[in-house]
């Protein structure tokens, strides 16, 4: 471990290098005892299932293992991983000062170069068991937050991870390093104390982070216009969500064929991808990607993308896609839950559509298109297209279920008519004859019919109402009489 010239050490190793990392896994027993100790911060806190006195979701094996993957998606050498209960949280060192010394000997012996503890670790434990492994050691924040700084790709991904990142490394600025002394200040003998080198810091790091935040302001002023566009257009707003490595991705690109990158992955995806597509009978959709949820997501991490996930508040329906194939399957829907509740998302406010994705990985017990594993959700297969045009027929029945569908004659004189309609209906097909009058078949908003009917009659155009949207798809494109 190397400190820069800031005082801080360097996370990221360089480039081309591989680093032996030690994967530890403290979890905290179902039935230890509380820590005596009230932890001084918020991210030594145990999680809520063991405040609560609650059984986990998931078992310590289950979350090393993603710990681990979570290690292998920034190409770390994992040398070793392994589990270490944990009864109470020591405030010096989150694990007990016995397996800190087991630990110790082991990156000695393994010639480990980083440790990664799958927990919030505060400041001070943080350097602590810097201390007594003789190695960088960072947290499940940090270990999220590198993985985010390598797959930003645009200009707004690397500031929300920039800021991010300067948040969480504010509140670690210690008094680790000998030149964090007081520099002299003022001038010749007279001089005061001046500020530490911490001070420093922490200053600089405050001016870049209202930067970012001024700039972030720029990019949530821009994300709004285009969604005032998408609105202006009348299609609704569709957005896929899920756990980490659901097959989002892939689901996204089978309905799009956009190209988006879909790895085996986590985190494969981090810059948000909006496309607008056309269903089987004639109605459009925007459809958005968005970044991956994780377990313990850090509040900063969803604080710095709130300019992204907005996108998802002003959504028409969300898509949960779920990995059926998953063992905790329903534990990580919990996780993506409970981050749109912080987000201010529920079932009751946001329509939400559960899709179980992977579907090729498990066996079924009929020939249905739900997973026998996730029965209210809608079966897909994202890889091979097994059930995505029951998911399309679930959007489209959703999304336009309320709307009347309308031919509609209209005089070549009545512009204004033509334009009302344009600004407030979807037209689903428009063609002109000799004359200049038009044929439209259009969709409405059904509280917006009556307007529609009152103004095509009184620009000298014709109106015919469509039964319902099962007989329209019937009978295709059928346009009125002339």
């Amino acid at each position: 471990m190397k400190a820069t010239e800031s005082g801080r050490a360097e996370t990221r190793p360089p480039r081309g290098a591989t680093t032996r990392a030690l994967i530890v896994g403290p979890y905290l027993t179902r039935t230890g005892a509380p820590a005596k100790a009230s932890p001084p911060t918020r991210s030594m806190k145990a999680p809520l299932a063991l405040q609560s006195g609650l059984p986990q979701a998931r078992s310590p094996a289950d979350r090393l293992a993603e710990a681990t993957k979570l290690a292998d998606a920034i190409e770390l050498d994992v040398a070793h991983s392994l589990i270490v209960p944990v009864t109470a949280i020591r405030p010096a060192t989150f694990i007990g000062s016995g397996k800190v010394a087991e630990l110790a000997e082991m990156v000695k012996t393994e010639d480990v170069g980083l440790v990664v503890m799958d927990c919030a670790l505060s400041p001070v434990q943080q350097r602590n068991l810097e201390k007594a492994f003789a190695t960088k050691v960072i947290d499940r924040t940090a270990l999220i937050l590198e993985i985010f700084g390598e797959r930003a790709r645009t200009r707004e991904g690397a500031l929300q991870v920039e800021h991010a990142h300067l948040t969480h490394q504010k509140s670690r600025l210690v008094r680790s390093w000998t030149h964090l002394e007081r520099q002299r200040g003022g001038f010749g003998f007279l001089g005061g104390p001046g500020e530490t080198q911490i001070e420093a810091d922490r200053r600089q790091i405050g001016e870049r982070i209202a930067k970012i935040e001024r700039d972030l302001d720029a990019v949530k002023r821009t994300r709004a216009l285009h969604r005032r566009q998408r609105r202006r257009g009348t299609h609704p707003v569709v957005a896929l969500v899920g756990y980490t490595n659901a097959g989002k991705s892939t689901l996204f690109n089978r309905l799009t064929a956009a190209g988006v990158v879909a790895k085996d992955m986590l985190f494969a995806t981090l810059d948000p991808t909006a496309r607008l597509i056309r269903l089987a009978h004639g109605e459009s959709i925007y459809l958005i990607d968005t970044v991956g949820f994780i377990s313990e997501l850090p509040t900063s991490l969803i604080a710095a993308f709130r300019a992204t996930l907005e996108d998802v508040l002003d959504a028409d329906l969300i898509v949960h896609v779920r990995d059926a194939s998953h063992p905790q399957s329903e534990a990580q829907r919990q996780d993506v839950e409970d981050v749109l509740a912080e987000l201010g998302l529920d079932r009751a406010s946001h329509p939400i559509l559960e899709v179980a994705n992977k579907i090729d990985l498990i066996q079924k017990t009929d020939g249905g298109t739900q997973s026998p594993a996730i029965p209210e959700a809608i079966g897909v297969s994202a890889l091979t297209g097994e059930g995505i045009s029951d998911l399309l027929a679930a959007i489209e029945d959703f999304l336009f279920s309320d709307r009347d569908i309308f031919n509609l004659a209209m005089a070549g004189a009545d512009g204004r008519g033509r334009a009302w309609v344009y600004e407030n209906a979807e037209v689903l097909s428009s063609e002109e004859d000799a004359s200049g009058g038009a044929y439209m078949t259009v969709r409405v908003a059904r509280d917006r019919s009556a307007e529609l009917v009152k103004r095509v009659a009184a620009g000298g155009g014709k109106s015919m109402l469509k039964e319902n949207v099962r007989d329209f798809r019937l009978r295709s494109q059928a346009r009125p009489r002339r």
